[in-house]
């Protein structure tokens, strides 16, 4: 128990039960040793003086309160007073209606008086409402106030003064806000109001139209003094959210009756202008243009003011609701929902494509007139988007919009829409319906045509874009689908995959009399190059002919507007014609090796060729996967170019497994073509090799060569030329060094170290044989004896001289180094070197 200074007796603490929890953390915190105890009467002067001041802050806030609950009982009487007098027009609507009159002016009266009862209704609303939300932050303050216990009071009161200069500017900002709005619903029930008043006549129109434009820019001007507001609110005070989410339903509610009703009145301007003008105005002069009546160029004087006003109203709404959008989705992925079409030309494309639809209708077996017709009402009109339509909008500045691009997406759109849904069902019909295969080959065949057309169609519209300058991204798949009919493959991939089966049997039926004609797999084709400097293939005509229809498939693939719908139109129909070319090589080479075992120069040349036309292949999709087109497939796909960049041809892209099948096919012939050649060679040298007493002549004048070996010599080398003939430079090095290979370790095993005994005469022999042997490869290298490391390395032993050898008590891998001796193990040494036989 803490004691003043005096001694004197103190009252004992409430038991800690009475004591809320945050008075038991203020005492524990503030009263925790010693210490603190001695400064508790500092402390309750403290809380004496906070007291006082809090005390006197409760008075203001309950002389607020009273003010706020005397306005609002005010505002409760004027809502009865409100109610009161609808209950009597009321009651004067039911007398009436029990007592009709026949005269025409009591049936104006009582239209006049449903209108004024139907606005008087939709007021006492309003003020429900608003008096609802203004007051609801009162009840919040009423219940604050009447918790007061204990040492509680302390924290609550310091909250409220919080709360009350919070309040303050919570009310000053919601008087404001509650002006703009206000000033809002006025303009839009005035528009309300001048709408159910108008009369048809031309003249009125026109006046109302005026009287309309002003109305609503007014309200415009209204609505962005509002969101700027909203937004200063956001940033500043994020916990008004309630505030701020009743003055957003009450803009929408006027925005709901503002938009459709400015479009309405910019359609009945649009029509008292001649738009949409007639599908068949436009003619063709000796020069080639077009002349067209464009009402829009023709337009003059009050009208065209109208037109413009009207105009820049709503890009000036679709501005603000953008920016409505950008303030309510921060924080989320609000890309696709900011950019939207933009209204105005939406408005002017609308009425040309129901007007199109009739025609369109009745050519559903004649496409090329749809899209002939969709071009032509693209190219016709897009000058005019530039010269008028495009200063309008930036005046309205309406950011990131270019009119001659916004046309032609929505005439796009138009035509998708419309091949999706009359068009592209039709063909899927025939084709799931007929049997008969002629009947079913002409279906494919105008999915194919209507496919050809689209794709032409895109080019010529995206080249329509790019004559005023404007970029199409390929990064992005938004630009590209704003640009492309075949946009309705990205709704629709089953109808993708479709489309890749159709291609892909139209394609294999072309390749197929290719494949069979044997004078393409003999006969060179043209050297299909991609990069400068590409090495001669050698490669038959048939892999020149693969290649042009893969192209051609991918060709028709570079125009689909989706990244993954590429690369999946690629998997169904590109990856199918290369597995059917592989296979065709496949039987090709084990049909030349099923006959004759290789063994005959027609079958290695069929193999040979075979092999080139793989290995031409291959390198081509290699390419095809540097190109740009499939590194950024690749990239979009992986989400990684990094990592992309770092791996080669081999590894990544499209075609990646097909790439690795054709490496294996060829690297599997080649070896096969290796040791065909290697078996040969081995079986004419069967009796060099036994013959060992050839080694041990003593006499080291000898030049004779070895017969059996010179007959092997001449096999290898025509086998060798034939070879060179039938693959390219690439194959043909990689068989010939593998074949090097095989040589230098059959004889080095079957003589060097085959337990021969080598006088001066034998390793003579054995030199000028290997001289010979190194002659074959000259023509395709400048040292051939580093191609056979162990047979030159042994020979280099036997020649080193007889008092060098004696000398040698020891051989180690220093004194391999040191003898130039790099091929050969010490064991393999000491063998040779036991051969070695000197004369006395």
């Amino acid at each position: 128990m803490a004691r003043s200074k005096d001694d004197r007796p103190t009252r004992p603490l409430p038991p800690p039960a009475s004591l809320s929890s945050d008075a038991l953390y203020f005492l524990n915190s503030k009263l925790n040793s010693t210490e603190a105890l001695d400064g508790a009467p500092a402390l309750l002067s403290e809380l004496q003086i906070q007291s006082d001041a809090i005390d006197r802050t409760l008075s203001q806030l309950n002389t607020e309160l009273q003010s706020h609950l005397t306005r609002h009982s005010s505002y409760s009487n004027r809502v009865g007073s409100l109610f009161s007098n609808v209950h009597a027009q009321l009651d004067d609507l039911r007398r009436l209606s029990t007592h009709p009159s026949s005269d025409g002016e009591s049936r104006r009266g009582m239209g006049e008086e449903l209108q004024a009862l139907a606005k008087e209704v939709a007021r006492v609303e309003t003020v429900r409402n608003y008096a609802a939300d203004k007051y609801r932050f009162v009840d919040h303050f009423k219940v604050e106030l009447s918790i007061n216990h204990g040492l509680n009071v302390c924290l609550i009161s310091l909250r409220l003064v919080h709360n009350s200069v919070l309040g303050h500017g919570l009310k000053k900002t919601a008087l404001k806000l509650d002006t703009l709005v206000g000033d809002i619903e006025d303009a839009v029930s005035s528009t309300m109001n001048r709408t159910l008043r108008r009369h048809p006549s031309m003249k009125d129109l026109e006046v109302s139209t005026l009287t309309g434009t002003d109305m609503r820019a007014g309200a415009l001007r209204a609505l962005k003094l509002t969101e700027d507001v909203l937004s200063s609110v956001i940033k500043t005070h994020p916990q008004w959210i309630r505030l701020v989410s009743a003055v957003d339903h009450r803009i929408d509610r006027a925005l709901a009756i503002l938009r459709p009703q400015a479009i309405a009145d910019h359609r009945a301007l649009l029509a008292s202008l001649g738009w949409p003008p007639p599908l068949s105005s436009s003619s063709t002069n000796s020069k080639g243009s077009s002349n067209v009546k464009n009402p829009l160029f023709t337009m003059q004087g009050e009208l065209k003011l109208q037109y413009c006003e009207s105009f820049l109203a709503l890009c000036g709404l679709q501005e603000l609701q953008r920016k409505r959008k950008s303030r309510q989705l921060e924080g989320h992925n609000k890309d696709v929902a900011l950019h939207q079409p933009l209204w105005v030309i939406e408005e002017l494309v609308n009425p040309l494509s129901i007007a199109s639809q009739r025609h369109f209708s009745k050519w559903i077996e004649k496409p090329d007139y749809i899209f002939a017709l969709a071009y032509k009402i693209t190219r016709d009109y897009v000058d005019s988007m530039d010269d008028l339509l495009q200063p309008l909008v930036d005046e309205a500045m309406l950011s990131g919009y270019s009119c001659r691009e916004e046309w032609i997406s929505a005439m796009v759109f138009s035509l998708s829409t419309h091949l999706a849904k009359e068009i592209f069902p039709l063909y899927i019909k025939k084709l799931e319906e007929e049997s008969e295969t002629a009947i079913q080959t002409q279906a494919r065949v105008s999915w194919l045509h209507l496919v050809d057309l689209m794709i032409a169609f895109d080019k010529r519209v995206q080249s329509l874009a790019a004559n005023s300058g404007i970029l199409l991204s390929l990064e992005e798949e938004d630009n590209m689908q704003k640009m492309s009919s075949l946009v309705v493959f990205c709704d629709r991939p089953d109808w993708l995959e479709l489309w890749a089966q159709i291609e892909l049997r139209d394609t294999l039926d072309k390749l197929h009399i290719e494949l069979e004609d044997d004078r393409n797999w003999i006969k060179e084709g043209e050297n299909v190059t991609l990069l400068p400097g590409q090495e001669e293939s050698k490669s038959p005509g048939i892999a020149s002919a693969v290649f042009r229809s893969l192209s051609s498939v991918i060709d028709r693939c570079r125009s689909v507007p989706s990244f993954s719908l590429r690369s999946r139109f690629l998997k169904l129909a590109g990856a199918p014609i290369i597995h059917k070319y592989l296979d065709c090589l496949w039987q090709r080479c084990q049909e030349a090796e099923g006959l004759t075992a290789l063994t005959d120069d027609t079958a290695l040349i069929k193999v040979a060729k075979s092999v080139s036309a793989g290995s031409f292949f291959q390198s081509t999709l290699e390419d095809f996967c540097e190109d740009v087109f499939f590194l950024e497939m690749e990239t979009k796909q992986s989400g990684c170019s990094e990592t992309a960049g770092d791996l080669d041809a081999t590894e990544r892209g499209i075609f990646r497994e097909e790439i690795k099948k054709l490496e294996e096919f060829k690297m599997e012939w080649i070896e096969k073509l290796s040791t065909v050649v290697l078996r040969g060679f081995d079986a004419l040298c069967r009796e060099y090799i036994k013959n060992k007493r050839q080694w041990q002549e003593k006499s080291e004048e000898t030049s004779a060569l070895s017969r059996s070996f010179m007959e092997a010599m001449d096999y290898l080398q025509g086998k060798l030329f034939l070879l060179e003939e039938g693959l390219n430079k690439t194959d043909f090095t990689r068989l010939w060094r593998s074949l090097a290979a095989g040589i230098d370790r059959s004889i080095f095993y079957s003589i060097l170290v085959g337990n021969v005994k080598f006088h001066d005469g034998g390793v003579q022999r054995l030199s000028n044989d290997l001289t010979v042997l190194f002659g074959v490869f000259e023509s395709w290298c400048l040292r051939p004896q580093g191609f056979f490391p162990k047979t030159s390395n042994g020979l280099k032993l036997l020649k080193t001289a007889k008092k060098e050898l004696k000398s040698t008590l020891m051989v180690d891998e220093r004194w391999l180094r040191e003898n130039g001796i790099m091929q050969l193990t010490v064991g393999e040494v000491e063998k040779i070197m036991k051969t070695r036989v000197f004369s006395s």
